[in-house]
């Protein structure tokens, strides 16, 4: 009896050492033929994107929701910025020991957020979020990473990368990919950001010098 308890006890510790090893956010990279492939991953999402530092050469980007079993995340895709050519919606990636952990220090903003809106001219214009038509921000851990995609159809809008920091009010990016315009690749964008009633108001230029006053709310 006392070692069938000490049996179940153990495969809990198992089980819950599991959990918590899985469900914590990290940042991870590693590099094949030239090419950096970075992997952004909270408990339940996982993207992955890969590009060349030497010539700042945008190449791939694939994510969505993952199921884990062992090393392997088996994913059910929302965009794939290659799916015109390979068709590919759903894949297993398999953690190795090549993956480096290159976490940075957490900053506010953690998570996954969509674009709830826009304010133009004073005017608020608000989105559907229920829409299949999504332009996501995903922010681990120092990392940040934005994508403009369709879960129906896999229309690939754009996406772009790199580190970023929060403080005093300010939210700054520093582009390390972008798959628009790769000239983009070097510049540190500073922005102003406050949290009112939960929604992310992000204020500042675009990489184009734009004015931009966006809104975003964290992705359920």
């Amino acid at each position: 009896m006392k070692y069938k308890m000490k049996k179940i006890i153990l495969n809990l510790t198992v089980i819950i050492l599991t959990v918590t090893t899985y469900s914590q956010s990290d940042v991870y990279s590693y590099s094949e033929n030239g090419i950096i492939n970075r992997i952004i991953i909270d408990n339940n999402y996982l993207v992955m994107t890969s590009y060349k530092v030497d010539s700042n050469k945008f190449i791939k980007t694939i994510g969505g929701f993952y199921n884990k079993e062992g090393n392997r995340f088996n994913m059910s895709l929302e965009f794939n910025s290659n799916f015109k050519n390979d068709s590919i919606s759903k894949i297993e990636i398999e953690k190795k020991t090549n993956w480096k952990k290159i976490s940075l220090k957490k900053n506010d903003l953690q998570g996954k957020w969509l674009m709830v809106g826009r304010v133009r001219n004073g005017n608020e214009q608000r989105r559907n979020l229920d829409r299949p038509r999504k332009t996501m921000k995903f922010l681990i851990n120092g990392y940040f990473q934005w994508i403009a995609f369709n879960t129906e159809t896999f229309q690939f809008s754009g996406s772009g990368g790199g580190k970023y920091i929060t403080k005093d009010g300010k939210y700054i990016e520093s582009i390390e990919y972008f798959s628009r315009d790769d000239s983009k690749v070097g510049l540190n964008l500073e922005f102003d950001y406050e949290l009112i009633n939960k929604e992310w108001n992000h204020k500042g230029f675009s990489s184009k010098g734009d004015p931009l006053h966006e809104i975003w709310v964290v992705r359920k």
